[in-house]
Order: C-alpha cells, then sequence, then structure tokens
C-alpha cells in the first residue's frame, strides 16, 4: 500500500472483533480478508486482488462467522464490531479446500499448446503442471496442502482452443477459473470495455468484445487483464513457460510522463515481462508501452562500442541512415581514443572561437543526475548557456505562462486528483494515447458523474466518455477560451473574494475579454454560444474544475497566450488551490519535468532560477566554484540557426555534444535542422541507438538504456521517483553519468562523482542542493525507502504537498499575475495551393521519434508503418478509400504515407505521427516560434494532400518488415 493510503487507513476510525479466538482491531469498513491479513492471517483468494472491486463470486475465501447459517465471503464482507469469525476453522478450511480443488480439477495437466505441433511450451513440464503452473491457483492449492482426486479429473469439461492471435498476450481459456477479474480490470479499472462474460452454465466464458479472437478486438494492450489473471489463462506471450525468474528489480516506466512504478521480471540477463507497482501515480495500472515496451534494451542494434567517422565520408542525409549498418560510414574506436577525439575538439573549438561557439542538447529520457551534471558541463565546461532540451519542443511555452502567472512551471494538482473533481477539462490532449493510466483516472471519475468537457480540433478516444464536446476550429484557442472567460464575468460566475484576495490585474483581463463574448466567438472557433455559456456555468459553478493540457494547447506561436487565458480561466472562477482543481499541463517524456527542473534550459539555473538574476547567478557561481555566463543562452530551434550563421558571427555555433535526443527526427523543418547538424565542425552524439542524429555525428558514444541505469525521474504530477538498474549495459556501453564525467574531466573539469550506485547519489545530493527550496527534505536515503516522494518536501517529515498554492502562489506578492490575451493567427494558414492544415503528435503504441518503441517488438508489430488520418469527408472528397497511399506536401517538405480513415480528426486537417523516419511529419512542420516560450508551431501549418505517391521503406527500422499492404481504418 501507498504512503498516502497507509496514511488515510491511520485517521480512520477502529472496531474490535473476534478472529480465530483472539481480539483483534479493524478499520471501520474494512473486509475481514485485508484485517486478518494484518494481523497475519492469511485466507485464500482468487476472485479478490488489491485494487479491483471485491466480487465475492470465487468463495475460496470463505470464512465462518457465529450467528450465521452460510460461510461469508471475506473479501466483501466489512467487519463489525463484536464479529466472531472463525477463518482456520475446520469448516471454513474444508470449503476452501473444496473450491480450490475443484478449480484446479479443470486445469490443464501438461503444458498449453501455443503453436501447432508444439506439445508444450514448458519443456519438460511434468504431471500436473501447466505452464505457469497456474499462478496463484496452484500456489493457494500448495498452501492448502489440495491434491486434485482421480475423480474429479474425470468430470474435466471440453475446454476450447488457445488464441494466440494478439501479438502481446495468449489466451488459454483451458485455464480460466471465471473469477472475473480481467473483466473488472478491462471495465473499470483501465475503463476499456472489451473484455466481457457471456453464455451461461456450462456454456459460460471470458469473451473479447463480440466473442472476437483478441487480436482482432478493440484491446489496447494495456495488459490489466494478464496482471490481473490469479490462472495464466491469460498472459503475456513474453512470459510464457516457468514462472520462475532470476530476480524482481523495481524501477520506473521509460515512456511518458505519468511516472508509473514497474517491476522488471529478469531471467538468463533479459527482462521477459513488466508489472505494475503500487506507485501514487498508477496503483498498479500500466499502459501498452509500460507493460510490453521493455525489449528495445536487448535490441540488436544497440550500439556496443564506440564509433568514429571516417575520413572523407560526408555527412550527407540524402542516403538514409542505416542503424543496423553503420560501418561505411564510421569505425569502431577504443573509449580513450573516442573520448579524446570527442572532447579534445570540443575544446578546441571553445578555446579558439570563444565560449559561445558550443552548445548541449540534453535528454528528458535520462535521469534528473544526468540532467542536472550535463548542464554544469555546458555551463561550467562549454562556458556558456547554450544547453537545452526536448521541453522546448513541448511545453515550453506553458512553462513561461506559468512562470510568468503563477510563479511555478509544476502542476497545482496530480493528475488522479480529478477523482475530487466535479469537472475535468481537457483541452489539446489525447490522453486515452499519448498518458493512458493518467486517462483511467478520468474515465473513473466519469463513471463516477464527473463533467469531462474535452476541448480539441480532434475528437479521440476520450471524447466517448465526455459530458460535452468542444470541437474548435484549429488554431482559436484563445477566441474561445476568451469566450468561456467572458460568460464567467458576463453570468457573474467570478469568484470574487478570490480575485479580490489573490490575484492581479483583473481588470485590465474583464477589459480585454469585453469583445470575445461567446456570440462573438461562436463564428470563429466553431462552437455554438449556448454550449459556451454551458461549459462555463458548469465550470465556474463546478465543487472542483481541473484543466489538463497538451501540446495541443502549447505548440503554437501563441502557446504562451493560449496558457495564459487557462490561468486566467482558473483563477476568475476561484478553481484553483483545492482539491479536483487547478492547472495540470501533462508532460510528455518520462522526465521532462525533472529535466527542466534540474536546470536543462538555456535562460534557467536548476530550480528555475535565472541566470541573468544577480543573486541566483552569485550563487551558483560560489556553489560551482566557477565564472558563469550571466546572459541566457540559445534554445533549440535557434542553436540550429546559429549553426548554420556566416563564420563572422561570433556567437556562431560550431560545435555541439548531444546526449540522448533526436533533433534530427524531432525539430520542425527537418530538411533545416539536419542541414546545421551536417554543418558543424564538430559533432558528439551519445545514444544506445544509431538515430539519425548520431548518423551525422563524428563520435559516436554507447550509452545506456533506462533499465541499465540507477537514478531518479520527476513526473507530471511532481513525484521524484527512484529507479534501479536491472540489467548491464551491453558490450563496452557505458552508464551516461559516466559519460559525461569522462567528457568533463578531458576539458578541465576536476569532477569526482564515483561509484555505480555513490556516484548517483552524491550527484543527486548536489542537484537536492541546488534545488533546495523544492525537494530539500528529499534525501538519497529516502528515495530508497519510498521510491516516490511528491516535492515541494522541505524536512525529513514532511510527506510533500500534492496539492500546492492552497494559501498563496510563489510569485513576489503571493497571488497572480492575469495576463490579457488577444487572437494571434498562425504563422502559415491555409491558401488555394496549400489548403489543407497539418496537425502532428503521438500515437499509442509508439513514442517520440520511435527510436525506443520502434524497437520494441509488441509495438511494432501493433502499429509497423506510418500512417495519416483523414475524415471520411475529406477522403471522399479527394476521390480516396482508407489504405491508399497520399503525398502530403508543405514549404519545407513532402512525405508519402498511407491514410486511414478517421472521423475524429475535423475537416480540412490531417493528422501525422512523428515517429516514423520514413514518414517524418517533422519534415513539413513550421519553426516559426512563440516569442516568449521560443516552442516551434509544430501543432499548424498549411499543408497540400495529394492521391498517390510512393512511399519510402523503412529499412532497418523496427523490428520487422514493414507492410506494404493497405492500412487498416482506425
Amino acid at each position: 500500500m501507498n504512503a498516502p493510503a497507509k496514511l488515510a487507513e491511520l485517521v480512520r476510525q477502529t472496531v474490535e472483533f473476534t478472529l480465530d479466538g483472539r481480539a483483534v482491531q479493524a478499520f471501520e469498513g474494512e473486509s475481514i480478508l485485508r484485517a486478518a491479513e494484518r494481523h497475519g492471517v492469511e485466507i485464500p483468494r482468487l476472485c479478490y486482488t488489491e485494487g479491483l472491486r471485491p466480487d465475492g463470486n470465487c468463495r475460496a475465501c470463505v470464512v465462518e462467522i457465529k450467528g450465521e447459517r452460510t460461510l461469508a465471503p471475506s473479501c466483501c464482507r466489512s467487519v463489525a464490531a463484536g464479529m466472531e469469525v472463525q477463518a482456520t476453522s475446520e469448516r471454513a478450511l474444508k470449503s476452501q479446500r473444496m473450491v480450490v480443488e475443484m478449480l484446479l480439477s479443470d486445469m490443464p495437466e501438461r503444458g498449453y499448446k501455443w503453436n501447432d505441433g508444439d506439445e508444450s511450451a514448458s519443456e519438460g513440464a511434468g504431471e500436473g503442471e501447466a505452464v505457469g503452473q497456474h499462478g496463484e491457483l496452484t500456489q493457494w492449492a500448495d498452501r492448502l496442502g489440495v491434491r486434485v482426486r482421480p475423480a474429479l479429473k474425470a468430470l474435466r469439461r471440453d475446454q476450447p482452443a488457445p488464441d494466440i492471435s494478439h501479438p502481446a498476450m495468449a489466451v488459454n481459456l483451458d485455464a480460466c477459473i471465471q473469477c472475473n477479474r480481467c473483466v473488472r480490470a478491462c471495465r473499470e479499472e483501465q475503463v476499456n470495455d472489451v473484455i466481457g462474460y457471456a453464455m451461461r452454465g456450462a456454456e459460460s466464458k471470458i469473451v473479447f468484445d463480440l466473442d472476437d479472437p483478441m487480436g482482432d478486438s478493440t484491446c489496447v494492450a494495456c495488459g490489466e487483464c494478464v496482471q490481473a489473471c490469479p490462472t495464466g489463462a491469460l498472459m503475456p506471450k513474453s512470459h510464457i513457460g516457468s514462472q520462475q525468474v532470476d530476480r524482481k528489480v523495481d524501477s520506473v516506466c521509460p515512456f511518458c510522463g505519468v511516472g508509473c512504478l514497474i517491476t522488471y521480471n529478469v531471467k538468463d540477463e533479459k527482462i521477459v515481462s513488466v508489472d505494475g507497482r503500487d506507485g501514487p501515480a498508477n496503483h498498479g495500472r500500466l499502459c501498452v508501452k509500460g507493460r510490453f515496451g521493455f525489449d528495445y534494451a536487448h535490441h540488436p542494434q544497440r550500439l556496443t562500442v564506440p564509433l568514429i567517422r571516417k575520413p572523407g565520408v560526408p555527412k550527407d542525409f540524402g542516403d538514409a541512415p542505416r542503424p543496423g549498418d553503420w560501418h561505411g560510414a564510421f569505425r569502431e574506436a577504443t573509449w580513450d581514443e573516442a573520448l579524446a577525439l570527442a572532447a579534445g575538439k570540443l575544446k578546441d573549438l571553445r578555446d579558439t572561437h570563444g565560449k559561445k561557439a558550443l552548445a548541449g542538447f540534453g535528454s528528458a529520457k535520462g535521469s534528473n543526475e544526468e540532467a542536472y551534471l550535463f548542464q554544469k558541463l555546458v555551463r561550467t565546461g562549454f562556458g556558456s548557456n547554450n544547453v537545452d532540451h526536448c521541453t522546448r519542443l513541448c511545453h515550453a511555452s506553458s512553462v513561461a505562462a506559468l512562470l510568468e502567472g503563477v510563479g511555478s512551471a509544476a502542476v497545482s494538482n496530480q493528475v488522479n486528483d480529478v477523482e475530487h473533481a466535479e469537472m475535468i477539462f481537457v483541452i489539446g490532449s489525447n490522453p486515452t494515447a499519448n498518458h493512458p493510466v493518467a486517462a483511467t483516472w478520468m474515465k473513473n471519475a466519469a463513471k463516477r458523474g464527473a463533467k469531462i468537457v474535452l476541448a480539441d480540433p480532434r475528437i479521440t478516444d476520450i471524447g466517448r466518455h465526455a459530458w460535452r464536446t468542444l470541437q474548435f476550429k484549429a488554431d482559436t484557442d484563445v477566441a474561445m477560451l476568451n469566450a468561456l472567460i467572458h460568460a464567467v464575468i458576463d453570468e457573474g460566475l467570478v469568484d470574487e473574494a478570490f480575485v479580490r484576495d489573490r490575484a492581479n490585474n483583473f481588470e485590465a483581463l474583464r477589459e480585454n475579454v469585453e469583445g470575445y463574448s461567446p456570440e462573438a466567438m461562436a463564428p470563429i472557433c466553431g462552437i455554438p454560444a449556448e454550449t459556451l455559456r454551458e461549459v462555463a456555468r458548469a465550470f465556474a459553478t463546478a465543487k472542483g474544475a481541473m484543466v489538463l493540457w497538451g501540446m495541443g494547447v502549447s505548440q503554437h506561436v501563441h502557446g504562451t497566450d493560449n496558457a495564459r487565458c487557462l490561468i486566467a480561466l482558473v483563477t476568475v472562477t476561484g478553481q484553483i488551490g483545492k482539491p479536483g482543481s487547478g492547472l495540470h499541463p501533462l508532460r510528455g517524456q518520462n522526465n521532462v519535468q525533472g529535466a527542466s527542473d534540474a536546470g536543462l534550459i538555456p535562460m534557467m539555473f536548476p530550480n528555475y532560477q535565472r541566470v541573468d538574476n544577480a543573486g541566483a547567478h552569485a550563487w551558483f557561481e560560489s556553489f560551482w566554484g566557477m565564472p558563469l555566463d550571466e546572459k541566457p543562452g540559445y534554445t533549440v530551434v535557434e542553436i540550429m540557426h546559429k549553426a548554420l550563421a556566416p563564420d563572422s558571427d561570433p556567437h556562431k555555433i560550431r560545435g555541439m555534444y548531444i546526449m540522448g535526443e533526436n533533433p534530427a527526427m524531432s525539430d520542425p523543418d527537418l530538411n533545416h535542422a539536419r542541414h546545421a547538424l551536417a554543418s558543424l565542425e564538430h559533432l558528439v552524439v551519445q545514444d544506445i541507438f544509431m538515430t539519425e542524429t548520431a548518423w551525422l555525428a563524428d563520435v559516436v558514444l554507447p550509452a545506456s538504456a533506462w533499465p541499465e541505469k540507477t537514478g531518479t525521474v520527476s513526473n507530471t504530477d511532481r513525484m521524484v521517483q527512484l529507479g534501479k538498474r536491472a540489467l548491464d549495459p551491453p558490450g563496452e556501453a557505458m552508464p551516461d553519468l559516466w559519460i559525461i564525467q569522462q567528457i568533463a574531466r578531458r576539458m578541465g573539469l576536476a569532477w569526482n562523482y564515483e561509484g555505480e550506485e555513490s556516484g548517483v547519489a552524491a550527484v543527486y545530493e548536489e542537484m537536492r542542493q541546488a534545488m533546495h527550496a523544492a525537494i530539500s527534505g528529499i534525501s538519497w536515503e529516502r528515495l530508497q525507502r519510498e521510491s516516490s516522494v511528491t516535492y515541494p518536501c522541505l524536512s525529513a517529515d514532511d510527506p510533500g504537498q500534492p496539492t500546492v498554492f492552497i494559501d498563496d502562489f510563489p510569485t513576489a506578492d503571493g497571488r497572480v499575475r492575469l495576463v490579457p490575451a488577444d487572437i494571434i493567427p498562425a504563422d502559415e494558414r491555409p491558401d488555394a495551393q496549400y489548403p489543407f492544415v497539418l496537425i502532428t503528435g503521438r500515437q499509442l503504441e509508439h513514442w517520440h521519434t520511435g527510436s525506443m518503441t520502434r524497437r520494441a517488438t509488441v509495438l511494432d508489430a501493433l502499429e509497423p508503418m506510418a500512417t495519416a488520418s483523414m475524415n471520411q469527408g475529406d477522403l471522399d472528397t479527394l476521390g480516396l478509400q482508407a489504405g491508399d497511399v497520399i503525398t502530403i506536401r508543405s514549404r519545407r517538405g513532402e512525405v508519402a504515407i498511407h491514410v486511414r480513415r478517421d472521423d475524429g480528426t475535423p475537416a480540412g486537417a490531417v493528422f501525422v505521427p512523428f515517429a516514423y523516419y520514413e514518414a517524418a511529419a517533422n519534415l513539413m512542420t513550421n519553426a516559426a516560434l512563440d516569442p516568449m516560450g521560443k516552442i516551434p508551431e509544430f501543432k499548424y501549418c498549411a499543408v497540400q494532400v495529394l492521391p498517390g505517391g510512393t512511399p519510402v521503406a523503412a529499412a532497418g527500422y523496427g523490428t520487422g518488415a514493414v507492410a506494404s499492404n493497405a492500412a487498416p481504418a482506425h
């Protein structure tokens, strides 16, 4: 049980009852089963598991209660004062054993036949020993001393054939005991509504959708059913066979910002499966990436030795990167040779052309310690603030607006605080694809009666659970949000006390929105005025209203203004600083929050202390013992421009060190970005694969994947979380922290953070001093004990503050600063030549630039091919069918790609995920920047859509062959 749940139990009322003849205490409303377990009495259970609603249908957990004629299921029976319970009486034990024996009698006697002609997937499986040993059922049978009588075995029912149609999971209903755990996990916990229970009596069975094969169903492969199944009837294909593993290692999911805690199951030095842990962000839940996206770490294309570009080999991106065949462009080198060249040339460029000649890109996929040390290297070793990472490409405008308005760039309330919200306002985000576990909390809240409002140009899956859907015209965010603010003010719904006591500049805001009535904005944003007013009323009058947003808000030239409007909306309604309310920009990658906190941005030291603030500047000069640049550095896109600056420019970027980032895929206007990278005099890339960026490097340093390192990450909920190393890096690959230190030493820095774990701990403790205002109470030792601690946390006994801004804001005067916003059009609008709008984003199965997920077997099998999405109306207009090839062209580049039908995509728009090299969406996107956040306008540019074209083959990418036939409608 997690710490907040334990704390909640401590404050509950207790009652006394008798358990097996002794008086014991239970919490009011606690089940007999859980109370007994706390007092050392284990009661068998099969249909019950922690986290799911107790169902009481297996009857393995029955106990005897004095005065009652029948035995009672202990999982769903609450303790009452004075109750006398016999959990181990002869009658109770006899019934428990009988249930377990009857269920075990129906189990397969030998290993499951998963493949045609395969006697058993478990080599050497003995009599009565099925694959997986029937999991919990066998364990309880062993504890109770149950052996199945031959007469019961003779009565076994006819069993269905195995279903191996799904890439990730195998279904063998031969082992199903119909406990319904999978149904509850799918329908009630994940709210995916795929698994059901059909038929009656002897014909009853578990089904997927309308009794479809699992692989043909609408299953999103979260694997919650696998984790819930007590017998192995549902299990991961990667773990068929003996369930014995060599070790279990606790860590954190390496993908999105939700920060699910996980356990790696390691056998023969490979991860064979992943379980969700009861972490505060996920409570055991996972999505398809967290559950099945682990084997990228074992991919044969892993970099295992340092590489140096061969003399005379040009950095020509016209010749597509070959991640599995780099020998024509690179040669192997020793670590000493590679490090000497990597750092030596960077040092020469710095000493010859000045400290502004170098720049560094760090990673949001590494640890906090790596981010901290990397930015320290750039600032103290390179000598400038030219350091950035992918937050510039996702939430920089949100950060800018939040720092300006509320004084903090982090979220006010955690995702699962939607449990306390009456309204959940989701804007510019596709949580079921990008933050699936966070989406489960929203869906759970909707089932309890909360109103979800989805505001987005695209109608995504969360719209199925929405009370109202605001499908506004792309690029009209400010118009729509100002209309909501106008309605709140116009209808007298302002929280006058909150505005009076805790906000500045309200009158300017009121004056600014006077011209933004819902009636005036309806034709601009495409939402009826009455709908806008209805939503505004519901938001203002809700007991708690929470705003969650994604890159659909931030990736615009007006992204900062979009976020300013959201700040204003929650302020005028008083929907911040209390449970179930507030502002939550859903962070993209697993450590984009932590990397920003640690200072991996050009204008901020750690903990968002501006580099041009004299006090902060002096403190860090003293702390690091080095003179520091007092001017903000260049951002990601600005660095690319400076790499192409003329030699006469004193601030021309000539050398770069890139750790775990892939700007040759993630930057806008990729032809420009790739030209810039190829034009550098010296490029050092540190990564685990030969990425598109590494293909342009002079030196490539093989690094460690997330399961191969110990370190902390900070999730979207402000939780600092510890991951532990489960594997050794392959070949000569080395930990990232070691590589950063080696570069630093060769550039003249006397760093010494030694030891595999002690070195990480030393860096963390130094970072803790630099971020004392946020994490001073989170020591390394505390993380070792608790795994996850929320910040702000200012003392050793501080449990952390999941909700902030309760009394004031961390601004100079403790008040919100409201900033009015007006309509600023996109930098590039559709016209007769380019009539469509391109929208880019992520999809459920793949992440970021695909370097990890496209090398994960299951994820690549589920989505092996790049596709663009358009609605049926536009397909008809263009004479297209789902599966046809189209060419999408902007003023900067084009891609040929298969098209799929998605009626959630608005008319006049085309959606393209950016994870596929062979159809790189960012070849077309616009590098125009938000003036304050310096974030590119990924979410809006003008394109042509033309029938036909020749898709680029994804040679060398992914885990299997790329499909060349029609893409399915979806």
